[in-house]
């Protein structure tokens, strides 16, 4: 495919534009600003082709987050956020082999995420030589050779660290986690270990499984939602059409977040009528603007007084048979809540006490509730105790498996809950390893691997010499920037395998290779014929993805590709692997799946079912736990308030409505009001004032930290907005700069990125002292 010049923006954030933040998400707006780039960069058939085929039963899986297809969907089963993935993914502008010559690596560095992956696809195997600042182009042969020497030279395979995106297939999962445990070690960190791995140790620790206890159509069976920590307009939009439903079945919605999201309030559905010419549907009842941190003292406080609502009626408000048939922990839960002081709760939840006694009504009148959950709880110090109390609040009143009730994690990334079951894990439980080893004949390493964030310290400690990754922006993705960009350039060799370029390509160990793959938009042809791909989405349902559009170039390898020839070179005959033919035909691996990966017999038949086939879910399914004594556990979790010292503010980091996890495809944010810019601080008004500052100047943003190191952010904008007073949000990757390595939850080992202390000082250059063209506005 001939390369077209790449359109760039050269956005100056001098005349960057606020306004108030929107109460309404989707609509019209929402259609014209995913069709519109997807025609410009695409042109009408591509763009057509693919969104039409986006989630459809016969066609590929939407590239960006994980929330389920309904059974009866339409041609319009796509939203803003996967128009804007399938987009950048499948533009026709690709990186010419001139480019790597024309373009240093310390040229590179100063460039943007959005202009690195605005140049277009990358085509070919590229590597950069130790001690040279360029890539050049290299031959599949070549590339696979210099990847395979330095595996095979290494002293022991625990020196390697083998990273995997929730973008990956479970074809490509399972195989590349085979490569990984024939290789000879554990080290698998992937993209759950910065999101959802506090969810899968609360829940696990409680239910016996880290996945959502529902189905799609119990969002429309359900009394009650409570939403917790995340924003569906912008990560995860189709999911308002499941609110919108619960809405019109009579059920009630309630918001628990630090910031008031257009898509919690109200939500025009593109699809219906009252979406395009009416006002929409109000889905939130009831919004609860949380203090930073205050999520596990705002569930104490309604399970407490679930238990005093039941010593008034004695034998009504707890589900006294379930607890009794399928829970243990009660007596202790109900004895360490009936203490907690609502001072206390007033103090962590910065909410007035009759916000939290109208939330405890709503959940003691509801029969069916779902509570769910994303990012702004797992990313807390307590994120793990946070869940529990979640689903402590939910067993109490028989509130998991039973339909339109249940514990419900939403997941980003498409495939990130099926990576997690094909075995990408650092410390996979015995049973699948013995099944892995049994279907390959040898004996997988037992020792726990690397998570994401010990991936960093065993780079840094010289303990991991390699690193390859499967997908993904690791370096702007983890936390502690500099440490990380340290310890990655400490590495021998690191290897990237990817669509686009990304600043993980930049910061590079001694030696460097890129190696490109197809998207999941575009058709797979191998040996035996077309081949598809499957994925898991967030409530456990597995099904095919068929790549529609004609690859952007004829040299691109798929990721089940890659890692067989890969596995060929590395591992061999050590194991009993047929690595060619995974690449002719992947009903091969497939096969391989349906013996080793607990409920999914028959894969491959079960998966060309319509709509796929839903994986078996105890708590769901039977109110079976697979816990040590198979009852579900009620938990103790003892409350820590987030403290904030004189002066300083607690800061979270956020998407912009304009990017996808690290992937930025411009530089607005449209719910927010924020138009032409990325380096902007969301304050409360009176937070502003009481520093001495003002709305539209720049300041300074330091980390506060126990440690000696300097964390700052320079030159960012100060944008008033309605943010509980002492909270304060950036837009992430920036400002992981401020999340210190060892700043994680506790037992999950996930970076903290929604309570980290920091102190906002006035940026004293004097060339930035007056601000020009800046509206300041008053907070809706």
């Amino acid at each position: 495919m001939v390369r077209k010049e790449p359109r760039v923006e050269n956005v100056d954030e001098k005349d960057i534009q606020v306004k108030p933040p929107k109460e309404w998400a989707a609509g019209i707006p929402a259609v014209y600003h995913s069709l519109k780039p997807a025609i410009e960069h695409m042109g009408v058939k591509r763009a057509l082709d693919a969104t039409f085929k986006m989630n459809q039963k016969d066609g590929f899986d939407c590239p960006s987050c994980a929330w389920p297809d309904p059974s009866h969907r339409s041609k319009f089963e796509y939203c803003e956020e996967g128009v804007k993935a399938v987009t950048w993914e499948a533009t026709p502008v690709v990186i010419s082999s001139e480019f790597w010559a024309e373009h240093s690596i310390s040229e590179l560095l100063g460039r943007t995420e959005y202009w690195l992956g605005m140049q277009g696809r990358l085509t070919e195997p590229v590597y950069k030589p130790a001690g040279a600042d360029h890539y050049h182009p290299v031959s599949w042969d070549e590339a696979f050779r210099i990847v395979a020497d330095k595996l095979n030279s290494l002293d022991s395979p625990h020196e390697a660290a083998f990273y995997t995106s929730g973008r990956t297939s479970n074809e490509a999962a399972f195989l590349y986690q085979l490569l990984v445990r024939g290789f000879g070690t554990n080290n698998l960190p992937d993209c759950s270990n910065m999101c959802h791995e506090s969810s899968g140790w609360g829940m696990g620790q409680t239910i016996g499984i880290g996945k959502a206890t529902v189905t799609y159509d119990d969002f429309g069976k359900a009394d009650l939602i409570i939403l917790m920590g995340q924003n569906p307009g912008t990560n995860h939009p189709r999911m308002l059409t499941a609110l919108e439903e619960c809405k019109r079945n009579g059920g009630s919605i309630a918001a628990v977040n630090p910031l008031p999201e257009a898509g919690m309030r109200r939500y025009k559905n593109p699809q219906k009528v009252r979406g395009i010419a009416g006002k929409g549907t109000e889905l939130a009842d009831q919004f609860l603007q949380i203090r930073l941190g205050g999520d596990m003292a705002l569930l104490q406080a309604i399970s407490k007084r679930v238990f005093e609502a039941e010593e008034r009626n004695p034998g009504s408000v707890l589900d006294h048979d379930f607890l009794e048939m399928h829970c243990e922990g009660l007596a202790d839960l109900k004895d360490h809540l009936l203490q907690l002081d609502d001072a206390t709760v007033v103090e962590a939840t910065g909410l007035p006490i009759e916000q939290i006694n109208e939330l405890a009504d709503r959940y003691l009148k509801a029969d069916k509730v779902i509570i769910t959950w994303a990012m702004g709880i797992t990313q807390q110090k307590k994120g793990v105790a946070t869940i529990k109390e979640i689903i402590n609040l939910l067993l109490l009143r028989g509130n998991i498996g039973k339909p339109g009730a249940g514990a419900s994690p939403i997941r980003g990334h498409s495939n990130v809950q099926g990576d997690r079951t094909m075995g990408i894990w650092e410390q996979m439980p015995p049973a699948f390893l013995d099944a892995l080893g049994k279907e390959f004949n040898f004996d997988p390493p037992r020792d726990h691997g690397v998570d994401a964030v010990d991936t960093f310290y065993g780079m840094q400690e010289g303990r991991i010499k390699f690193f390859m990754a499967l997908g993904g922006n690791l370096i702007s993705a983890i936390s502690d920037t500099q440490f990380a960009e340290t310890a990655m350039q400490k590495t021998d060799m690191s290897v990237q395998i990817s669509i686009k370029l990304n600043r993980s390509h930049l910061i590079t160990g001694q030696e460097a290779l890129i190696l490109p793959t197809k998207g999941r938009t575009e058709q797979d042809i191998q040996e035996s014929g077309p081949q598809f791909v499957s994925v898991e989405d967030t409530v456990c349902n597995v099904h095919a993805s068929h790549g529609n559009l004609k690859p952007v170039s004829d040299n691109l390898l798929s990721e089940p590709a890659i890692v067989s020839r890969l596995g060929a070179l590395v591992v061999g005959d050590k194991i009993d692997a047929d690595w060619a033919g995974y690449e002719k035909n992947y009903d091969l691996i497939r096969d391989h799946i349906a013996r080793v990966v607990e409920g999914c017999d028959n894969y491959n038949e079960r998966v060309r079912h319509e709509g796929g086939f839903v994986l078996p879910n105890g708590p769901r399914d039977s109110r079976t736990f697979h816990t040590p004594t198979g009852k579900a556990v009620l938990t103790v979790n003892d409350l820590e308030v987030v403290e904030r010292p004189e002066g300083t503010l607690i800061l979270q980091s956020l998407r912009s409505h304009d990017q996808w996890n690290t992937t930025i495809y411009g530089h607005n944010d449209r719910y927010r009001g924020i138009r032409g810019g990325r380096h902007v601080l969301f304050m409360n008004p009176d937070d502003i004032m009481e520093l001495g500052l003002q709305d539209g100047r720049y300041v300074d943003i330091h980390g506060v930290h126990h440690d000696d190191v300097e964390r700052v952010l320079r030159k960012f904008r100060v944008v008033s907005y309605p943010t509980p007073r002492g909270c304060v949000a950036a837009y992430y990757p920036e400002a992981n700069v401020l999340v210190p390595m060892d700043h994680v939850a506790e037992g999950s080992n996930t970076p903290v990125s929604k309570t980290v202390l920091v102190r906002v000082e006035r940026n004293l250059d004097p060339e930035h002292e007056q601000v020009e063209d800046f509206k300041t506005r008053t907070p809706a």
